[in-house]
């Protein structure tokens, strides 16, 4: 991919964040929320299966 093009896709992803973040701020506080809920499941799933492999 030339560096041209991944400048636009990058310019173009933040702008649809941006307008998203502007034109539906409640929507993406609770898409946020739910991502880093995922986020927080995982890592304790993984931290069950270290303590699990050690114990």
């Amino acid at each position: 991919m030339s560096p041209g093009i991944k400048k636009i896709l990058i310019v173009g992803a933040v702008a649809l964040v941006l307008f998203l973040l502007i034109s539906q701020p409640n929507q993406s506080a609770e898409a946020v929320r739910t991502a880093l809920g995922w986020l927080r499941d995982g890592a304790e799933a993984i931290v069950t299966f270290v303590e699990n492999v050690f114990s």
